[in-house]
């Protein structure tokens, strides 16, 4: 049968088919990458046409076939239409890689699969490290010396197919590392947004916990040795535990309470609740969220761009919040450095240090202070509120500006002069601490507390006292006679006269 350019034709085209097929029949059952192939090994496609082209040329030539090889319209037509195909399904399998990985967007429905996964005994004081990528964790202690892993497999897909495709080799593993122990999920390709791996997990109470995600929320309860977390998008929760606790965050809110030592905070984050704590609470880094301590035993120390703040103690409540910051019941000493914070402080028990600039500060104390306030302020206003028994040496300048005092008498004096005021003196008969006000463009006010008497407690009505029951009357005696009756008469002697 003699050959033909046709016949070649049909060759070439035939070829094409059945090797794009193959490739697209891979991808669809065995979860072959054809991105990755094409990014990676195209040029193979060049060689793949060429060898097509050079062996119609060469049967071609043994049946003296001019132009055997040449490309046909149709041959260009077949490659550009499989080209256009195998596009469209890359750039679909691209574009939800890197729409999950770069704005968060899973498209398609989110199937679960089951984790099974083989419990390990382990020392009791073991130290454990969990490393997540994307997926929430769980750590909570479980009775025995061993770590047990449940939980599921989340994928993002067009079809359960599709998604049970992408998770059937993810799993998590248990593995001795040193003298501790990971906890890390296997399986996964690279950074894919579309699995997420949510595990909870029980190990030992005595074990020191090291948590490391990348995406999803933290919880760690009831753990009695040190907790270290460090997460990147997701909330953390730490419940009653029994040591310090130490948080980095980039992205989440934290809450942490009950807590047996101290807590440190650091990176950035959204809402910030402290509630509890036997230690000392330190926060380092910029959130924007609320933030809130209470009953902080050893007191707080806030650093961020903005804020320099130092509580020795906390027995009460301090928070920030949209431009505001409240401290309240803080009987150590206070230092505060920062600007553009409403400032509102109640009974500050040791020594205060206040700095703020384009907000107002108001301190209150319920009872005398006894150790030296100094508040530096600009461009806003001053209110200092004391009892009206307190005993205090005042020095307070306001430049540009007033200052109002109810407090008279002593040695205090105001003077006013081009515009700036001046107070200066002595209040009270006792020794009492220095208070230093300075602010300019703003006022300084000075204000008696006034706290109300305490209401006498009304006295309880005195019940009725019940009446005795009347006594039964006592039965009538019968009456004495009056004379006594007369006794009878004694017999006569017998006479000794025998003849009587």
């Amino acid at each position: 049968m003699a050959y033909s350019p046709r016949q070649s034709s049909g060759l070439f085209s035939g070829l094409v088919l059945i090797i794009f097929g193959a490739l697209l029949l891979m991808h669809e059952y065995r979860g072959f990458e054809l991105g990755r192939l094409f990014t990676h090994w195209w040029p193979l496609l060049i060689i793949a046409l060429g060898l097509i082209k050079l062996y119609e040329r060469t049967a071609g030539a043994r049946y003296v076939q001019p132009g055997a090889a040449r490309i046909t319209g149709g041959e260009i037509f077949v490659v550009i239409a499989v080209l256009a195909i195998v596009g469209v399904i890359i750039g679909v399998e691209e574009g939800q890689k890197h729409l999950s990985r770069d704005f968060g967007i899973n498209l398609g429905n989110s199937y679960p699969f089951d984790l099974d996964v083989a419990p390990m005994k382990v020392p009791a004081d073991s130290r454990i490290t969990v490393r997540g990528m994307h997926g929430d964790i769980s750590v909570r202690p479980g009775e025995g010396a061993e770590i047990r892993v449940s939980g599921k497999t989340n994928v993002h897909g067009w079809t359960e197919r599709d998604a049970e495709k992408l998770g059937k080799p993810v799993s998590v593993e248990i593995a001795q590392n040193g003298d501790g122990y990971d906890i890390r999920p296997t399986g996964l390709r690279g950074n894919d947004e579309r699995i997420g791996v949510d595990m909870d997990i029980t190990v030992p109470p005595q074990s020191a916990v090291t948590i490391r995600n990348d995406k999803g929320d933290v919880s760690v309860s009831d753990m009695a040795e040190p907790v270290t977390i460090n997460n990147g998008d997701g909330d953390v929760d730490v419940r009653d535990s029994g040591d310090d606790v130490s948080i980095e965050a980039r992205k989440g809110d934290i809450r942490v309470s009950d807590t047996k030592g101290n807590v440190k905070l650091e990176g950035r984050g959204g809402q910030v609740d402290v509630i509890s704590a036997t230690g000392g609470l330190t926060l380092n880094g910029e959130f924007y969220g609320p933030i809130r301590a209470e009953k902080i035993a050893k007191g707080v120390r806030f650093i961020s761009q903005r804020t320099d703040l130092t509580l020795t103690q906390l027995n009460g409540h301090m928070e920030f919040s949209s431009g505001n910051l409240e401290i309240a019941d803080a009987p150590g000493n206070l230092t505060l450095r920062t600007n553009k914070y409403d400032i509102d402080i109640e009974n500050a028990g040791g020594k205060v240090e206040v700095q703020d600039r384009d907000a107002s500060v108001d301190v209150r104390f319920s009872s005398a202070p006894k150790d030296d306030v100094q508040i530096t302020n600009s461009n806003s206003t001053i209110s200092l509120s004391l009892p009206g028994t307190a005993s205090f040496e005042i020095v307070a300048d306001c430049h540009s500006c007033d200052i109002s005092s109810d407090f008279e008498g002593g040695t205090l004096a105001q003077t006013s002069q081009s515009g700036d005021a001046h107070l200066q003196g002595k209040v009270g008969t006792g020794r009492g601490p220095k208070i230093v006000l300075r602010t300019s463009y703003g006022s300084i006010s000075l204000h008696k507390t006034t706290t109300a008497a305490p209401e006498r407690p009304e006295r309880p009505e005195t019940p009725e006292r019940r009446e005795a029951p009347e006594r039964p009357e006592a039965p009538e005696r019968p009456e004495r006679p009056k004379s006594a009756p007369a006794r009878p008469a004694p017999a006569p002697k017998a006479s000794a006269d025998p003849q009587a």
